[in-house]
């Protein structure tokens, strides 16, 4: 999945350049260029970008850098990495206590760029709420969190999803469960289940259930560790009773 990345009032040959060196590397998306601080807002309230390039040398009526970049601790979940553009080096203080990620001076070199981007590839890479199965020329999109179980039958997988469908997929069980978030666990040689879909966890059964589905799937010896592991992470958040 690519980051996507946003670049905000700075001037046109530094925007230009930033833009010219991200824009063929096919891990960056630019979802906008912008000036002024409300357009800015409203561009990444709408496409969430991970990184953001800011010129902190302009004011608008006191109005700094350093106040839209703390705004924005108000609307979003995640804070991007945010980037200092800037001709001088006197805010490079003030950019470190306020977090940011780098800070690039002006005229910025190839070089320079080529660091930062070492540094944002070395970030954990988000996670894609969306999966691809492709047959042939065929290509199929999954969202992730509507998969209860997946199923080995041989060589390929069944999904087993929320509005009852099953989908079939030539790849092996183990394939999915190394690219899958973490959320997916390994339970028997022929089962992954989402434990946001699980229920109960019966030990003297060997038995998973799944939330208002009245499915129940077996878990095996093999894989009792990750089912302990995944009874500890729901009862984490649940209120507990003993009977």
């Amino acid at each position: 999945m690519s980051l996507k990345y946003s670049i905000i009032d700075t001037e046109k040959t530094t925007t230009k350049q930033i833009h010219n060196f991200f824009k063929n590397n096919t891990g960056y998306t630019c979802v906008g260029i912008t000036k002024g601080y409300e357009p800015s807002l409203d561009t990444i309230l709408k496409y969430v970008p991970q990184v953001i390039f800011i010129n902190i040398d302009p004011t608008h009526n006191n109005y700094t850098a350093f106040n839209f970049v703390n705004e924005l601790y108000k609307y979003l979940e995640k804070m991007p990495q945010c980037i200092a553009v800037s001709k001088g080096k006197e805010q490079a203080y003030t950019c470190l206590k306020n977090g940011f990620f780098d800070y690039l001076l002006t005229p910025i070199s190839d070089f320079e760029l080529r660091k930062t981007e070492a540094r944002l590839n070395k970030l954990p890479k988000p996670e894609t709420s969306t999966l691809c199965l492709k047959s042939y020329k065929d290509y199929r999109y999954i969202d992730i969190d509507k998969i209860l179980y997946l199923k080995a039958d041989n060589t390929s997988t069944d999904f087993f999803l929320s509005d009852g469908s099953t989908i079939s997929a030539y790849k092996t069980l183990k394939f999915f469960e190394q690219i899958l978030p973490k959320n997916f666990i390994r339970i028997h040689n022929s089962y992954i289940v989402n434990k946001f879909y699980v229920s109960r966890i019966h030990f003297g059964k060997a038995k998973c259930s799944l939330k208002q589905y009245r499915l129940v799937l077996p878990f095996s010896k093999t894989y009792k560790k990750n089912v302990v592991i995944l009874e500890k992470s729901l009862s984490k958040n649940a209120l507990l009773s003993l009977n």
